[in-house]
């Protein structure tokens, strides 16, 4: 069964409380307030969020204690490499060219579509499922 936007959304809060700030606090103490802190911080979450599911069998840790996961729609087997650097860097440079648009439309998307895939799933060909 699909996850929708609310079970979505508490997993990516969970991964943000969980490990965003712990990243948070190292990258103020690492770049002492200086304009490198947000590089510090945001380079890690998402290297994080790319390759936690790629060896985690589609899980990060919010997903995971909410039960959900992303996997391949063909073939139903855990995202790969390419697949999550389609998912992440692709589908946000999709985001950044319509002005955060796309973000808003993919909120709709998971919230309103039967199947709840958001423009990042269709681009990568994932979906975020229940795990069974």
């Amino acid at each position: 069964m699909e996850a929708g936007f609310w079970i979505r959304l508490g997993a990516l809060l969970l991964d943000s409380i969980i490990v965003g700030i712990p990243l948070a606090i190292i990258a103020t103490i690492v770049a002492g307030g200086g304009s490198n802190e947000e590089y510090i911080r945001n380079i890690p979450f998402a290297l994080y969020s790319m390759l936690l599911p790629v060896f985690w069998d589609g899980y990060t840790i919010g997903k995971r204690i909410c039960g959900i996961k992303i996997r391949k729609v063909h073939d139903h087997s855990a995202p790969g490499i390419g697949t999550m650097l389609l998912r992440h860097l692709v589908a946000g440079l999709v985001y950044v060219f319509t002005f955060g648009i796309g973000v808003i439309v993919s909120a709709f998307m998971v919230g309103l579509r039967e199947d709840k895939r958001s423009i990042h799933d269709f681009i990568a060909g994932t979906e975020v499922v229940y795990d069974s």
